[in-house]
């Protein structure tokens, strides 16, 4: 999932500008997948914006983690994703044996929203992210994660960026949300309310849940992008959809979430996050 947690005492950086891998990460011991990543990652730091997208040069072993990630994901996402994300899911039409490139989704979203897919290297700056969603831009990451945990990954990979943030923006209402989100943070003057915004920020777009036809069904790209977030949310506490609640609701972004904040339905979720943007 895309960690937005805001650090006050580092200056705003730009896209290029990344968070580092950690020791920790499941890749991190392995020199084939940092040279790999880095292979990667070097196409998006001599990426200029208004450029075509370099398409990365996938192994058939990455492929095959993509494979892998696929055959859990969809059965998870037809059974717990809202009608909304499955919608714009048949829009942009993936195919199941290879990744898809990242110019391939941009082009399509940008027909159906005006959103597009730039590449950046890797995790950025909360406040950098998040701003250029006010002016249509998603900054995504084109690695995968590593081949030893194909179900889970620690920071925001290809996956996560196209079959989370990607599909959602191909829904014009979803990604009009996204563009006020990053208004409201070009308008935000302290870190405190950016932490808030990042907070409803996780809550909504990342972790966002709602009724539909009595059933629980996700809108959330954390979510939808993870077969076993999608199977756990089943076991969070549901707290009605209190947007000012979920600004102060603090979250760890390294376990399956215990609290979520459900809508009634998605057009309640659509209208009342909306309004609450607006007149932030």
């Amino acid at each position: 999932m895309r960690m937005v947690a805001t650090d006050s005492d580092q200056p705003t950086a730009d896209r290029n500008t990344i968070v580092q891998l950690d020791p920790d990460h499941p890749g991190f011991r392995d020199p084939e997948y940092r040279r790999r990543r880095n292979q990667i990652a070097q196409l998006a730091l001599s990426y200029q914006p208004g450029q075509m997208i370099p398409d990365a040069p996938y192994s058939p072993d990455e492929h095959t983690v993509w494979q892998t990630i696929w055959t859990a994901l969809r059965p998870a996402q037809q059974q717990h994703a809202c009608t909304e994300y499955l919608g714009a899911l048949t829009r942009l039409s993936f195919a199941a044996d290879r990744i898809p490139q990242l110019r391939e989704v941009s082009e399509k979203v940008m027909a159906i929203s005006g959103f597009r897919l730039e590449p950046v290297a890797g995790l950025v700056q909360p406040r950098v992210f998040l701003e250029n969603l006010a002016d249509g831009v998603f900054l995504c990451t084109q690695y995968i994660r590593h081949h030893s945990t194909p179900l889970y990954t620690p920071e925001p990979d290809v996956v996560h960026e196209i079959v989370g943030h990607g599909v959602t923006l191909a829904s014009p209402r979803l990604a009009e949300l996204n563009r006020l989100f990053g208004k409201v943070v070009k308008r935000a003057a302290s870190a405190g309310e950016l932490e808030k915004l990042s907070r409803l920020y996780w809550f909504t777009i990342e972790f966002g849940v709602l009724r539909e036809d009595g059933e629980v069904k996700a809108y959330g790209t954390g979510l939808l992008s993870s077969a076993g977030e999608l199977k756990e949310m089943g076991d969070a506490e549901l707290r009605s959809f209190d947007l000012e609640a979920a600004t102060d609701q603090d979250y760890d972004p390294t376990h399956f979430q215990p609290v979520l904040f459900c809508a009634d339905s998605f057009e309640a979720m659509y209208q009342g996050l909306r309004e609450y943007l607006v007149n932030w």
